[in-house]
């Protein structure tokens, strides 16, 4: 096949085959002759306003190309890397084509990309199209976990530079919970507030109630309400709700309208949106939830219920990026396996009241479990709680777990530091690269040997400034 060349606004020539290999509802998607990257060619008119827009994307906004952090982005997003321009095809961009893992490679959507729906979505039926894929490609909870925290930290990367994504989705956020990761797509329509007004209303399932309430009102109707940092902070609980509980927040079995069905829909996910879990209206209440909320801890049950209860209809109160990345990071430190071999999801959240049974499919773990308990130095001599670790064998500890100041996002040390193991009937931590781990009598532990995972004994993983001081407690069932 014979390929066209275009030229990039920086000068640059670039090769592609002529015959599309996607269409969405704003662009037509053509692969490069080199195979490593795709051309995205919009099909409405554009003006100056877009192409504004997609210099200030490329650059001044731009993370991928940060000298410190700027390869990690780029595995988080798919960031567009050039703006072409053709008297034949029109405005485009350049991005680069998906890595291989978000495809399926196996089963009845083999060759297709990965969007959230295929995980926790159903066939008209009631069949979750999960139970429709080979095992292999299912995933289970912890990669779920890890498929959020990078949503989450995506997304907040976006809103510190004033950015907002405007169609937060399964759609434009493809996942592959074979390895536990995601990346973020159709980055060209950012939404700069005060600059660039957003290009789309967004994706059914996702779109904020404020927004949907107000979409009949002019576009310049000053009570209209637009895409903004707030409404993917809605889209982002909606996403991590549906891949850590397979379902949708607003989906239940009120009737809103009975004028049609979709009046019904645009009642229940706009003006009349209720969730399926409020504690406070059981009017939405799904008869068939199996795993409530509460079953994701202390720091994410909150979270959930300020986005749907307290923020549902109040953007303001709804929680940051930031403070879902923080929830779920702590949140995974939580998380044991299952004994069950033939569990789904394999993972509990531990610690719940001591609690240590799985919620899936309600097998119970057998034995003494440690649970660490964080401590962070706030004044000199007192010590406040900052979060826990459910040990389990082979668990690393790294420098956020040991220094109160770190923390695992872009630019954390993933150098191990300690790990924990069960070695004839003992848990124990041993030591790795921890300068100033101390024992509970108070002697330093260097690196090769281990402090006891007893219950009650109390040591510090570090004596240097935010070192943190740590408290056993055996988990028992």
């Amino acid at each position: 096949m014979s390929s066209e060349r275009i030229t990039t606004r920086d000068g640059k020539t670039i090769d592609f085959l002529p015959d599309m290999i996607g269409e969405g509802g704003m662009k037509r998607v053509y692969l490069t002759a080199d195979k490593q990257s795709v051309v995205c060619f919009f099909k409405d008119q554009q003006d100056i306003s877009r192409l504004t827009r997609l210099e200030a994307v490329l650059g001044k906004y731009n993370p991928t190309t940060d000298p410190q952090t700027g390869e990690y982005w780029k595995k988080i997003f798919c960031w567009p890397t050039a703006i072409v321009q053709s008297s034949k095809y029109g405005m485009g961009v350049v991005a680069p084509k998906y890595p291989g893992n978000f495809f399926f490679k196996s089963g009845p959507w083999t060759g297709k990309e990965k969007e959230g729906r295929w995980f926790f979505g159903r066939t008209a039926g009631g069949t979750f199209f999960r139970d429709m894929m080979p095992e292999v490609e299912r995933g289970n909870w912890l990669q779920y976990f890890s498929i959020c925290i990078q949503i989450a930290r995506a997304a907040r990367r976006l809103h510190v530079a004033g950015l907002a994504h405007s169609d937060l989705s399964s759609k434009n956020v493809l996942v592959d919970p074979v390895t536990g990761t995601s990346i973020v797509i159709d980055i060209d329509s950012l939404v700069v507030p005060g600059l660039f007004p957003p290009d789309v209303v967004g994706t059914p399932g996702y779109i904020a109630p404020e927004v949907l309430s107000t979409i009949k009102l002019a576009i310049n109707d000053p009570k209209r309400k637009h895409a903004c940092a707030a409404t993917d902070q809605y889209a982002l609980a909606v996403l991590i709700y549906e891949y850590l509980l397979t379902r949708h927040p607003l989906r239940g079995p009120k009737i809103h309208s009975t004028i049609s069905a979709e009046e019904d829909d645009y009642m229940g996910m706009g003006p009349k949106a209720l969730w399926i879990e409020d504690p406070g209206d059981k009017s939405n209440r799904s008869t068939d939830i199996k795993v409530p909320y509460t079953a994701l801890g202390p720091l994410l049950a909150p979270l959930f219920e300020r986005a749907f209860v307290n923020g549902l209809h109040a953007p303001n109160n709804r929680p940051s990026a930031g403070e879902w990345e923080k929830a779920l990071v702590k949140t995974w430190d939580m998380l044991y396996p299952c004994p069950n071999g033939s569990c789904g999801q394999k993972w509990i959240v531990a610690g719940i009241a001591g609690s240590l049974r799985c919620p899936w499919c309600g097998s119970q773990v057998r034995g003494q479990v440690p649970m660490i308990k964080l401590r962070t130095e706030r004044r000199a001599g007192n010590w406040m709680h900052d979060g826990q670790l459910v040990v389990r064998h082979n668990m690393t500890l790294f420098r956020w777990h040991a220094f109160d100041n770190e923390f695992p996002g872009e630019t954390a040390d993933r150098t191990p530091q300690a790990y924990c193991v069960l070695h004839q009937g003992k848990w124990l931590l041993v030591n790795q690269a921890l300068t100033s781990l101390t024992s509970p009598g108070g002697n330093r532990v260097p690196a090769g040997q281990a402090v006891e995972l007893a219950d009650g004994v109390q040591f510090r993983l570090s004596t240097e400034l935010h070192g943190r001081m740590v408290e056993v407690q055996m988990l028992t069932n």
